[in-house]
């Protein structure tokens, strides 16, 4: 049977519902826990199958594993709906780290978890969701002996979602002298099928390594991917160019990726000179200075226009830490309030918190996704970004938690404890829904 013609029959028993309690022990928990989100209000029964949004779901806190019930399990939950221990609303839910709440599908979102009943996710298996994962800093030249293996082990994930966004913290060329010693990270045109083969629709070219070999090799770097399938964003031969998003289209849905560098070293793109868009904040590039944060947010302004969902890549914070700084979380509501939907930042090499602005969330760095950083283990870690959306609206976040190989630097999913370490150090430093 498949899977949304079950979820259909399991909908219709949530939302009809008035069975007596019965007790159901929690299942074991995925490796890692989705998120979702909301703003209250009081559930109808559906007068359509799955892909009503009157449907009831059974939701818990954003740093809790996803709950797995069966539909006899889900059934008790919401005869119980309203009464002590089950929750109504999805504010309810975001304040209680141990609570579990039933509400209406069309109120969940980011930050909160829907449960899947009999295998089916409700928000995840709906009819024509769309799928976009974000990795970390990507670097496959250097210490990693073999860009192709590094990144098979995350082929068929990367591959299976609707879209698939990176950093690239590299060039495709080296036609030109090393700007940053043994810093330098000079790839070649090779890597483009290699990526492509991935699953890379698009990688932000917005970072402080974009410009290691110099303005010649970045022209180069962003003109060959603009030959291939993969769209880049973030630099360019000028900052009209590097203000500009790349635009994809998945299920129906437009999509817009705009990223910026506020570390430094690779140049700012200016009228006439290539670079990356930047912004000048602490802590490397600061203070803030408002003309460049003014320049991204009518950007994000101009890609609202022209896409339903705005996604904004920043390369910012603090290296080796978890903590982001407060510049980040100041800049972040400025991002928000210009109509960014997702903000997933990276640079700082571990991961670090996630914060909800209006709902939206503002994840401040995602760690390493391929990096020959094997002296820590924080910097051998890192989670990917797993973001589902019905139509514009962002309806989950997961967080896929992974540790690289000491060998090949290949990225391989993690399981129980070592998922649970590895996403702790994520909420150790997140707020609002997302804070343990």
């Amino acid at each position: 049977m498949d899977a949304r013609v079950a979820l259909m029959g399991v909908v219709l028993v949530l939302a009809g519902c008035d069975a007596a309690p019965s007790p159901g022990a929690e299942p074991e928990p995925s490796a890692a826990p989705p998120a979702s989100t909301g703003s209250p209000a009081a559930p109808a029964a559906p007068s359509a199958p799955s892909g009503s949004d009157d449907a009831l779901v059974v939701v818990t806190h954003a740093t809790r594993p996803q709950l797995r019930l069966t539909a006899e399990e889900a059934a008790a939950l919401v005869a119980r709906r309203g009464t002590t221990g089950v929750a109504s609303t999805v504010r309810d839910v975001e304040q209680d780290p141990s609570a579990v709440g039933v509400v209406a599908s069309s109120d969940v979102g980011p930050t909160v978890v829907a449960a899947s009943v009999d295998g089916v996710d409700p928000v995840r298996d709906h009819d024509g969701a769309t799928t976009l994962l974000v990795t970390g800093d990507l670097m496959l030249v250097r210490g990693v002996p073999d860009p192709a293996a590094a990144l098979a082990p995350m082929r068929s994930l990367l591959r299976g979602a609707d879209l698939t966004v990176g950093n690239l913290e590299s060039t495709l060329s080296r036609a030109g002298e090393p700007t940053q010693g043994s810093d330098s990270f000079g790839g070649s045109p090779a890597l483009v099928p290699v990526l492509a083969d991935a699953g890379f629709d698009a990688l932000s070219m917005a970072n402080n390594h974009t410009g290691d070999y110099g303005e010649r090799a970045l022209r180069r770097s962003v003109n060959v991917l603009q030959q291939s399938r993969i769209r880049p964003f973030g630099a360019g031969a000028d900052v009209a160019e590097a203000v500009r998003p790349a635009i994809l289209e998945a299920d129906g849905t437009t999509f817009a990726f705009l990223g910026f560098n506020a570390i430094g070293e690779t140049p700012r793109a200016g009228a006439s000179s290539p670079g990356a868009l930047s912004v000048r904040m602490p802590p490397r590039t600061g203070p803030l200075v408002e003309a460049d944060l003014d320049r991204v947010t009518r950007a994000i302004r101009a890609a609202k226009r022209r896409a339903d969902v705005v996604v904004v890549m920043p390369h910012w914070g603090t290296q080796y830490t978890h903590l982001p700084e407060l510049a980040q979380r100041t800049v972040a509501r400025r991002l928000v309030a210009a109509g960014a939907d997702l903000v997933v930042g990276g640079h700082p090499h571990w991961v670090q918190g996630v914060d909800a602005v209006t709902g939206v969330p503002v994840l401040h760095s995602l760690g390493n996704f391929v990096f020959d950083m094997d002296w820590a283990p924080q910097t051998m870690e890192g989670v990917v970004l797993e973001a589902t959306f019905w139509g514009a609206r962002l309806k989950a976040v997961r967080l896929l938690p992974y540790r690289m190989d000491d060998d090949s630097f290949a990225p391989r999913a993690l399981r129980g404890r070592d998922a649970e370490a590895v996403l702790a150090d994520v909420w150790s430093s997140s707020t609002g829904p997302f804070s343990g």
